[in-house]
């Protein structure tokens, strides 16, 4: 599978991680966009296709040279859900990898295989990333135990799975204490 794309939904970065915002932290419109854009530079050379909810993600991702996929879902799931559908035709397979990786270098450069492939966050229970082939009827399942729930979808539909939990894309920026280990 040649034809691979990579999807990076993206909330308003002046909304985005509501925990950091509650935490404390500053600046974290700022720092929203600054993970936001060294994961789609790191995304290069693969097809990169920003999930937007607003005008300035969508302009955000035209300066990065990404392709806009527009969406105004309700969740992340359905936008993801809509996205995945509507690509399906272009691509064989995408990868959905998350906007807030603290280490994303080498996105661009992975080659997952067959099947579908979650990538872990650092507590092994969420998704960071996740390839998978188009033209199934996938259904996504980000939040709490997604990686169960993605591997669970994954077997339902006969995809072999494979799960990483050991890889610097493992560690995303949430909570005030992710920015204190990095």
């Amino acid at each position: 599978m040649n034809n691979i794309a990579i999807l990076v939904p993206l909330k308003r970065f002046d909304v985005a991680k509501d925990r950091l915002r509650q935490g404390g932290t500053r600046d974290v419109t700022e720092l929203a966009q600054d993970l936001a854009r060294e994961v789609v530079r790191s995304c290069a050379p693969r097809h990169v296709i920003v999930l937007s909810e607003s005008d300035e993600v969508s302009e955000f991702a035209r300066t990065q040279n990404a392709e806009v996929f527009e969406s105004d879902a309700r969740s992340l799931n359905e936008a993801v859900q809509l996205a995945y559908e509507k690509l399906g035709d272009q691509f064989d397979q995408l990868i959905v990898v998350h906007g807030d990786l603290r280490n994303p270098g080498g996105l661009g450069n992975f080659a997952p295989g067959d099947g579908v492939t979650i990538v872990t966050d650092h507590h092994q229970s969420g998704t960071n990333v996740l390839a998978l082939p188009t033209r199934t009827d996938f259904h996504f399942a980000y939040g709490a135990n997604s990686k169960d729930q993605h591997r669970d979808e994954a077997l339902r539909l006969g995809l072999e799975c494979r799960i990483i939990v050991a890889s610097p894309w493992a560690f995303d920026v949430d909570e005030p204490g992710d920015l204190s280990t990095a």
